[in-house]
Formats: C-alpha cells, structure tokens, sequence
C-alpha cells in the first residue's frame, strides 16, 4: 500500500500550531507552538505537569487536541491512523509488559506491529541485551528494561522517535548510556522529539529546545541563544560556614535574584566584582565565613528561573 504525504524537503517533519488540551478544569496546553527540522533533536524542557507528556501524546496519535493544528511527517496524527505509526517509534516514561515476557519475544513481537522491520537479534546485540534475550521482563533492572523500550522504539526504522524523560528515575550511570545511544542515534541523521526536565540533558543533547510551564512555551532557540539571553547576568554559587536569612544575599549589590537549595545559595549577578566585594563586607559584618564560592555562566536552569521565578524541578 502507497501512502501520500504533504512533505516537501524544507518542511517541518513535525509542526505544533497553537495547540490546546484540557482535562476538566485543568488547561494541559495553552497554544503551543513549535516546530522539529528532520535530523534535529528538539527537547521539550519543563518540570514536571508543564505539559510535555500531553503534548508528546497528541503528537503521537494517542489523544486528540482540543484545538490547533498538528503535523508529523506530513501527517494529522489523530486522523492517520496506522500510516504515522509506521513512521514513528516512542519510548514512554514507563513500559508496562507482561512480567513474564522473555525479552527477545517481547522485540519480535512489536516487530511484528509493522511492514518492515530491523532485524531483532542485531537490536538485541546493539543494546546490549543479548545475554538477557531469554530473561522474563521482571527480571531485568531499571536500565535494561529502558534499553529494551529504545530497541522496541527502533524496530521499524522511524523517521521520528519519541523519548519522553527516558532517564528519568535511573542512575547516572545509566543515564549516561542512553545518553550515548540518543547521541548514536542523532548521528544517524534520525529526527527526535525529547522531553526532559534535566537541565545537563537539555544542554548535551538536543539542537534546539521549547521551555513550556504550565501549558505554555515560554522561550525556544539553542541552548547556546537561550544561555546568551541571560548574558548580562553571572550565576555565583555561595557556600557559608552558617547559614543566612532567606533573601538576605539578594540585598547584595548587582544581585538580580537569589535562591538557596541543599545549603547553597545560588545568586544571579550582572556584575560580578561588586557583587563579591559586597559579599565579604556583609560576612564580615555578620561575624560569618565563606565555605566555598563557584562563579558560572547562565544555564537553561537560569533562564527558566529568570523567566518565571522558580527552579524547574520546584
């Protein structure tokens, strides 16, 4: 069977256009837009209940939108049926399969969902998996079981994956191996939409990226654009010998915000010098020492708290 696309080489291979979504009296998404170039890791950054997964879900043909216009590989989701599945693979945030599933016929098995398909044993073997093709799902730890969920999101060659927060919950260790397979896989030329509230995951992985809070996209562009817009302001992070008052150290000179969290407080200054002579002088004052200092450039993490007041994962 033929399918016909609306896709032309410059396009877009996803577009999102004031897209909405509500639950009851919660508005998931209010208007987002955004669009993925084909062979672009976008990130959909946000903490979360921002909105990510609601968004990842419609893209994914799995819920309808309220309103707005959506496209994936020139397709409406909700409308395409199985021609976007056999276009697309997704790993969700959780993969639920039967405990007593072998590994190896869990991979055959959603083979089997498409046309074409890679060879199984050649996923197992890339992911690792290979000693464990014959474990019951139950049996595998966190880790495996999410590189069983990325072979499975591969087996049909898509032109789009979906990894919505495929760290989340596992250990850095780990964290850092699919880091390497999204990595592998970004090399491949293949086109994926992440979502993420990891700041460091945002920062190594993705070309472009959307912060969305509360159902809204509230800054994109690069890492690299988005860090620059919060040029003007130096990220100090302040270790005392006792602690302070809360906002004490935003009354410090050139300080623009201040936070503290696990016993360090983390300033924002647009100039660095004053900030620091002002530090020793209200230390001093206040018969107090400092511990540790650490000055830094901008992150996403503060862009995301310039922009709305708060941390990403508060």
């Amino acid at each position: 069977m033929c399918y016909r696309y609306r896709f032309t080489v410059n396009s877009p291979i996803i577009e999102v256009e004031n897209l909405t979504k509500r639950y009851g009296d919660v508005q998931a998404l209010r208007g987002v837009s955004f669009s993925v170039q084909e062979g672009e890791v976008f990130g959909l950054l946000g903490p979360n209940g921002a909105g990510k997964t609601t968004a990842v879900e419609i893209l994914e043909g799995m819920r309808p939108a309220d309103s707005g216009r959506v496209q994936v590989c020139g397709l409406d989701p909700h409308a395409s049926g199985d021609a976007l599945k056999q276009l697309i693979g997704a790993a969700l945030q959780s993969t639920a399969l039967p405990d007593k599933i072998r590994v190896s016929e869990a991979l055959k098995l959603f083979a089997s969902f498409y046309r074409h398909h890679r060879d199984t044993g050649q996923l197992l073997q890339r992911f690792g998996l290979e000693e464990k093709r014959n474990a019951f799902y139950s049996q595998l730890s966190g880790g495996q079981k999410q590189r069983l969920a990325l072979a499975m999101a591969l087996v049909n060659e898509p032109r789009v994956v979906f990894l919505d927060e495929p760290t989340a919950g596992l250990d850095p260790q780990v964290r850092r191996e699919i880091y390497a397979v999204i990595e592998e896989l970004k090399s491949g030329g293949k086109s994926i939409l992440l979502t993420t509230h990891y700041i460091e995951e945002a920062e190594r992985l993705c070309d472009r990226v959307a912060i969305i809070d509360h159902g809204e996209v509230i800054t994109q562009g690069t890492p690299r654009e988005l860090k620059q817009s919060s040029a003007g302001k130096t990220r100090i992070e302040i270790r005392l010998a006792h602690p302070v008052a809360d906002g004490a150290l935003s009354q410090l000179e050139a300080v623009s915000g201040c936070h503290s969290t696990d016993g360090v407080y983390i300033v924002q200054s647009t100039g660095v010098p004053r900030t620091i002579v002002s530090l020793v002088k209200y230390l001093e004052a206040q018969g107090n020492e400092l511990a540790g200092l650490e000055i830094a450039t901008p992150s996403l993490e503060d862009v995301f708290l310039e922009l709305t007041g708060r941390r990403l994962r508060d």
